[in-house]
Formats: C-alpha cells, sequence, structure tokens
C-alpha cells in the first residue's frame, strides 16, 4: 500500500496554487485547444510540428494541473506561529558570521521554495539549521557540499 504523502504549505502557497490552476483550467486549456484545431486544419497529422507541439503542450498543461490537484487534496496548511522561533511561515533575517553579511529569509515548504524570492524551504540546509532556534541565537550550517559555516539569527517576523 503506498503512503500518502501530505505537502505542507503556507495558505499563501495554496492560493498561488488555486490561482495556477484556475489559470490553466480556464485560459491555458482553451488556448491549447485553439492550437490543436489549427494545427488539425493544415491536413496531414502525421508530419505536423505545430499538431505535435500543440499535442506537448496539452501533455504539460494536464500534467501541471493533476500534479496541483494532488498538492491541493494533500495539503497540510501551516500555521504561523506567535511564538518568536524560527518555523516555517516566518520571515527570519540573519547575518552571516564569515561576511557580516545580511540577509532575510521567508521559511516555506519545498514546494514553494523560491531563493530568487528570498523563499527558503524549511528542508534546506540553513532552514533546518534555523528551526525551532530564537533570536540572537547562532546556528551552524551544513551544505550539500560538507561546507560549514554559522549564521545569527538577528531577526523574526
Amino acid at each position: 500500500m503506498a503512503v500518502k504523502q501530505t505537502f505542507q504549505l503556507t495558505q499563501e502557497g495554496v492560493d498561488n496554487l488555486k490561482t495556477e490552476l484556475t489559470y490553466l483550467k480556464d485560459v491555458r486549456r482553451g488556448e491549447n485547444l485553439e492550437a490543436l484545431k489549427e494545427a488539425r486544419a493544415q491536413g496531414d497529422l502525421s508530419e505536423n510540428a505545430d499538431y505535435d507541439a500543440a499535442r506537448n503542450e496539452q501533455a504539460r498543461i494536464e500534467a501541471r494541473i493533476a500534479e496541483i490537484e494532488n498538492i491541493i487534496k494533500n495539503v497540510k496548511i501551516i500555521k504561523t506561529t506567535s511564538e518568536d522561533i524560527v518555523n516555517i511561515g516566518k520571515t527570519v533575517s540573519v547575518r552571516f558570521v564569515e561576511t557580516n553579511e545580511l540577509k532575510e529569509f521567508y521559511l516555506v515548504g519545498s514546494i514553494e521554495a523560491d531563493p530568487k524570492a528570498r523563499k527558503i524551504s524549511v528542508e534546506s540546509p540553513i532552514g533546518k539549521a534555523m528551526i525551532n532556534h530564537a533570536e540572537g541565537d547562532t546556528v551552524e550550517v551544513k551544505t550539500e557540499t560538507g561546507r560549514i559555516f554559522s549564521i545569527e539569527i538577528v531577526e523574526i517576523n
């Protein structure tokens, strides 16, 4: 028997997925159907690159819809705690001890992670190191490559 996978997300992450799902169903599906109709109208489908591309895009759209529906069906919404400890849903300001550089991260579940937007997963090396720590704590972070560095938790919001 397969183990049911649950996905930890913030409410914002769930809302973003629902928005994407609506867009895929209401907009992208229709655009793709039009592209398929146009490609079919060109005649011979055996050597029709436009038709092949539209079919591949249709498969991508349907796969993403199924993926999002599965995530939403098996989601566990993480409530942010009022405690002053690092947890999912918290924004954490840290100081890298070596360089004295300050950075701010928003801790999210692995599906929501977006390093460019400073959203890091609680399963990432920095996320794992900070979880359940408080302002003023200095923690060691061990990267996948084995490098170890220290960060100080400056502020938790």
